[in-house]
């Protein structure tokens, strides 16, 4: 005997989950709902069937194929317009005609006797046999009445509450006999049970109704959706479950990794190759599909996510719908009933209300509070570039795609045939991307210069001689699981806002330059990068005085690129130096600020083992330094900025010094002394390159281990920085601890206060009222000088929904009364 599965219904009433998935398609513990259907089918023999298709019927067709991973045979009858339910078995006609076969509907879950249901029809003698089942709220289904015989009486679709005079409801599965097509009119909408059947009875003909015993359950609606999940969770209804039950009711699936420090609360379903982080909690009836990750401190309790969503650290999902491909990011609320589509962004911070509905491809921005359905307008973000270029969570926010496609719009803004230069960090995911970054430039016309993996000082330096700018991917400082795409100007500088504006216009308006073949931009490898960096370098920062000093360091590499400067360098210094931890190492591609400060006490007890006169280590990508005196002991950053500050000024005794905003005043007193000046600079790392490079800059740093010497260049580079020093202390004959007690004691503390962006504006506002007549400085943020001296900043973060504050005092206790005064100011206007 035959089946036929219907598999034509549109869906309407469940989208978004429907808008670019046929119904039958979607995936109840994993697996879609019509694959539950022909599973029951073949377990009671019926392994030949007829398909029935017509919205998204390709989809359809190349899920299951012909059906052989099943162990079935599928043939397909497609429908060009809507036929009914008896108009489209009509149209399969050709391959049921020569015996009885059974109808059954490709979308709803149910695990009924079908062997019983047959063995009931042949005993009868039945031209149909209508499945039936008993429902509380026969409301939704054509309600059948039947004798002791089991022959129907009648038949009403769809009654109102007047109208119930049962509880048996049609479950649209039916057994037939071929004579039944002489009452189908062919390419016409038929129906079985308003146009056929009433004329079978009028005829007096056989139709029997078999009241089956089980589960049957009609997914129409997102309710019934996330019941059925609920239901096969709790082992109501009869299905094949893919992979083990580790524990009672919890499932996983082949290939996923699920942390020991998770908190499960089964039932639940993990699918395979999830990956499921430490201090995740996922409640009962959560079904997680395939390639889901979920990061540590998101919660989910009743969440149906389907295949490869990135749910975000600290998100909180419940009784919701997550459609495939979409990213849950930081801190999101889905709450009780919302569905969202596929392949959607739901930014930080943002909640959805329950019961709403946002349609596939849409953005919800960061912060956002969404309470009504979101189907047309698709919001894009705000912007590309964040603090450190185009950054975000690897294979998730930054994808292979992405990066063709940025790199094609940062083509398109240069000549053909320029110059690009492309660079790394020693991480796969930078190493991966770049390869996409150069096809791209390469198939857009450009020219490539690669330098595979080296440090972001030298990329910049190797911009800077002859390329149109250049291109570096790397490991996000402290988020291994996040890189940053960084777009370089002519001279190896970051691009301008202005630079930065032209390239997301492009990229927004997706308006990529393509070349013609003859066009294909060339791939070059330099060589002897290193032998130029170091000579240029060695020419141009002041080494005199370092051969005779008989300076003795240490070198900390963090087995990151700028390791590999250090031999070409250090042979030419002439200083006797110990380099630890050389050579790169692929799996630490970035630090946590644990490991960082470990790194730092290790480094302070070989320097003072080994009487060194310091010890300086690397940061990964060789940008900026931190220091350890003499003694080994850690010289924290904001004071290593002033202890440079000072040994430079003493010796050039004139010229500006660009510092940003939030370094403390004690640099001003240091300037001053040494008879040199302070110009202030917003926090940008571009504006402080942008006043590096003018005429009469000595010094530039930012408090956080990135030093500028400009007369090598005007961004922070720390093997430049390294050079510098050694010269210094070699000339001044004074060690680090010595010029470090000169300097008087800075109070400056930070916090930071989360801010909804939504009211990002009204903070600042309400800062500036609040300042009322106080001096008011707007270089960056909003900073407040009071009539004693002391003064607080309030920065907005640009890419994060929090602000920045800061403040100095004489002495820790007043900056810390006047940074919670400024505190309750962007507290109150936030809440």
């Amino acid at each position: 005997m035959k089946a036929v599965v219907m598999a034509g219904g549109e869906g309407t009433r469940l989208r978004p989950m429907t808008s670019s998935m046929p119904k039958p398609l979607l995936p109840v513990a994993n697996r879609p709902i019509m694959e539950h259907v022909l599973r029951l089918l073949k377990r009671h023999g019926l392994s030949e069937t007829v398909v029935t298709v017509q919205f998204l019927a390709s989809l359809v067709k190349n899920y299951f194929g012909d059906g052989e991973e099943l162990g079935m045979e599928l043939t397909y009858a497609n429908e060009e317009k809507p036929l009914g339910t008896a108009g489209s078995v009509k149209n399969a006609e050709e391959a049921l005609k020569d015996d009885a076969f059974v109808v059954i509907s490709g979308d709803a879950l149910t695990d009924f006797d079908l062997t019983d249901l047959i063995r009931f029809h042949k005993e009868k003698g039945a031209l149909v046999t209508v499945c039936l089942t008993r429902v509380p709220n026969p409301l939704e289904f054509g309600i059948t009445i039947v004798d002791e015989e089991g022959k129907v009486e009648r038949f009403l679709e769809k009654p109102t509450w007047g109208q119930v005079f049962s509880d048996t409801v049609n479950t649209g599965i039916y057994v037939m006999e071929p004579e039944v097509f002489d009452y189908v009119e062919a390419d016409v909408s038929v129906d079985w049970s308003s146009d056929v059947f009433p004329q079978l009875m009028k005829e007096g003909r056989p139709i029997y109704g078999y009241v089956a015993e089980g589960y049957w359950e009609d997914v129409g609606t997102h309710e019934s959706y996330v019941k059925a999940q609920a239901d096969v969770l709790e082992g109501k209804v009869e299905v094949e479950m893919d992979g083990f039950e580790i524990s009672p009711g919890v499932w996983v699936a082949e290939g996923a990794e699920v942390s020991p420090d998770a908190v499960l609360r089964g039932p639940l379903y993990i699918g395979d190759y999830a990956k499921i982080e430490a201090g995740v909690e996922i409640r009962e009836h959560t079904v997680i599909g395939s390639n889901v990750v979920v990061k540590s401190g998101a919660f989910l309790h009743r969440a149906v996510v389907h295949d490869n969503v990135y749910i975000g650290p600290h998100s909180n999902l419940r009784g919701c719908v997550i459609g495939k491909n979409t990213d849950i990011m930081r801190a999101a609320r889905i709450e009780d009933g919302a569905v969202i589509g596929d392949e959607c962004l739901v930014g930080e911070e943002s909640i959805v209300q329950g019961n709403v509905r946002v349609y596939p491809f849409k953005t919800i921005e960061a912060g956002a509070f969404v309470n009504t359905s979101v189907i047309w307008e698709s919001r894009g973000q705000a912007h590309l570039f964040g603090a450190r270029g185009v950054s975000g969570i690897l294979n998730v926010e930054i994808t292979p795609e992405l990066v063709v496609r940025l790199a094609g719009a940062y083509a398109t803004t240069l000549k053909k045939g320029a110059i690009v230069t492309t660079a790394r960090d020693h991480s796969r995911g930078a190493r991966a991307l770049k390869r996409a970054v150069i096809s791209a430039l390469q198939a857009s016309a450009i020219n490539v210069r690669d330098l595979e993996n080296v440090p972001l000082p030298v990329a910049r330096q190797q911009t800077a001689r002859g390329s149109a700018g250049g291109i570096v991917l790397r490991t996000s400082p402290g988020v291994p699981d996040s890189v940053d795409i960084m777009f370089l100007d002519e001279r190896g500088a970051d691009l301008s806002l202005q630079q930065q504006r032209k390239l997301d216009r492009v990229y927004a308006r997706q308006e990529y330059r393509r070349a013609f073949p003859g066009e294909i931009g060339d791939l070059q490898f330099p060589g002897s990068v290193y032998d130029a960096y170091t000579g240029s370098l060695l020419r141009r920062v002041d080494t005199t005085g370092i051969g005779d000093a008989g300076l003795k360091v240490v070198v900390d590499a963090t087995n990151g690129s700028a390791g590999l400067v250090m031999p070409s360098l250090l042979g030419r210094l002439g200083v006797d130096a110990l380099t630890i931890n050389p050579g790169l190492d692929e799996s630490r591609p970035t630090e946590s600020a644990e490991s960082r400060r470990a790194g730092l006490v290790r480094l302070g007890e070989i320097v003072a083992s080994a009487r060194a006169a310091f010890g300086v280590r690397f940061d990964p990508v060789g940008e900026r330094i931190s220091l350890v005196d003499e003694r080994g002991r850690i010289i924290e950053d904001d004071r290593a900025l002033l202890v440079m500050l000072d040994l430079v000024a003493a010796e050039k005794r004139s010229g500006k010094v660009a510092l940003p905003v939030t370094t403390t005043r004690v640099a001003e007193q240091v300037a001053a002394y040494h008879g040199t000046q302070v110009e202030w600079t917003t926090t940008s790392p571009d504006d402080l390159t942008r006043v590096g490079r003018a005429e009469n800059t000595i010094f530039g740093g930012d408090g956080r281990g990135g030093f500028i010497v400009p007369e090598f260049s005007s961004v922070f580079d720390g093997s430049a920085a390294f050079v510098q020093l050694l010269g210094l202390v070699a000339r001044t004959q004074l060690t680090l601890s010595q010029i470090d007690a000169r300097i008087p004691r800075a109070h400056v503390l930070k916090r930071d206060v989360p801010t909804p962006w939504a009211v990002k504006g009204l903070v600042m506002r309400r800062v500036v009222e609040a300042a009322g007549d106080r001096q008011v400085d707007t270089t960056d943020g909003v900073r407040v000088v009071e009539a004693d001296g002391r003064w607080a900043l309030v920065l907005p973060d640009p890419a994060e929904a929090v602000t920045h504050l800061w403040a100095e005092g004489p002495d820790d206790a007043s900056a810390q009364a006047l940074l919670d005064e400024w505190a309750a100011v962007v507290d109150g206007a936030g809440h």
